[in-house]
């Protein structure tokens, strides 16, 4: 049996609403969007900022549902500042041949990070 890395979701075009560099670690972004995209707390995520081109991988934290937040901690938070737009990239482990028709979601968002369309 071979597994494939693929991705499993994506939030696309996500504002950084604050940076907390005194916090350990991690991104902590808004629980309706983490419910849309299928991404679970303490899941590893890859974000790309789309100002910089930049990627980095860290892991997830619940935000207050409804409250839009996108907020880069510790190490994060010097490596996106407020107002950077980024993606949310979370991947899965799956068998080639459940790859082969796997459908990734992809949840758009607005500036105020509430979702357009997925």
């Amino acid at each position: 049996m071979m597994f494939r890395t693929i991705y499993k979701s994506k939030i696309q075009g996500a504002v950084v609403t604050e940076a907390n560099l005194e916090y350990v670690g991690s991104i902590t972004i808004d629980e309706d969007l983490l419910d849309a995209a299928d991404i679970i707390p303490n899941e590893r995520v890859q974000i790309v900022n789309l100002n910089n081109g930049s990627r980095i991988e860290t892991y997830v934290i619940s935000g207050k549902k409804g409250s839009g937040i996108i907020c880069m901690n510790g190490g994060t938070a010097r490596w996106a500042v407020v107002g950077d737009k980024i993606l949310v990239i979370s991947y899965i482990m799956i068998e080639t041949k459940d790859a082969q028709v796997f459908k990734p979601k992809v949840i758009f968002v607005n500036e105020k990070n509430k979702i357009t369309m997925h």
